[in-house]
């Protein structure tokens, strides 16, 4: 079944296509929703769709290391767009999400027919890329605080085109543990922590502050 072009348009990927092109990608597109820890992909499986994260965050593990965390607008995939015959990851859901996907053969055909298309692919592939590279380096050099705080604001969708989103969907503190690579406990201490000062807030969903962003801006760190 076609997804409604309403719901697209919110897609970063998709921001700039005119009606005809929105229209176009709606009816080639389908929808999943998947539940926490449920595979999006495996590695050394067959890869015949390409994947966009409506709503939800999914991390990306290759060779049991996990090499990136995924949220809203971003996407996967796209190596089975290269050739690739089988997935070089496992993609697996953190949270609840809703996923679009697209056959790899219709994503190719769009690619070559649509160039404002491919222009917001490969825009977005030089970011993503630049994004892993923040990645490796906040986890070799940034504290347990400092990395929560920054995936908080990445799940938030700060300096997203279509960010930022303030209340975030339900995620536990084992998730979030997961995500920055530290302890529940020290994940427990820094929500508190954040909350006292009042970069978060908790009334039936988690709500995030711009203020936080002090916390990725420290140069100090009181953690390890």
């Amino acid at each position: 079944m076609a997804v409604a072009v309403e719901r697209i348009v919110k897609v970063p990927l998709f921001d700039g296509l005119s009606a005809d092109e929105l229209a176009a990608v709606a009816a080639k597109l389908e929808e999943r929703d998947v539940h926490v820890g449920e595979h999006l992909s495996s590695e050394g499986g067959a890869g015949y769709f390409f994947f966009v994260i409506e709503s939800g965050a999914a991390e990306v593990v290759k060779h049991g290391e996990r090499v990136a965390e995924l949220g809203p607008g971003d996407f996967f995939g796209e190596g089975a767009l290269a050739g690739q015959p089988v997935r070089l990851a496992t993609a697996t859901a953190m949270i609840a999400s809703r996923i679009l996907m697209v056959p790899k053969r219709q994503m190719i055909r769009m690619l070559h027919r649509q160039h404002a298309l491919s222009d917001r692919f490969i825009a977005h592939m030089l970011a993503r890329n630049s994004r892993l590279e923040e990645d490796l380096v906040d986890q070799l050099f940034n504290a347990s605080e400092k990395r929560l705080a920054r995936t908080l604001l990445l799940l938030a969708r700060y300096g997203k085109p279509d960010g930022p989103r303030r209340v975030l969907p339900k995620i536990s503190q084992e998730v979030l543990a997961e995500m920055v690579g530290t302890t529940r406990s020290r994940v427990n201490f820094f929500m508190n922590k954040f909350r006292k000062l009042g970069f978060i807030e908790y009334n039936g969903g988690l709500k995030v502050h711009h203020a936080l962003l002090s916390v990725v801006l420290h140069d100090s760190s009181s953690d390890e």
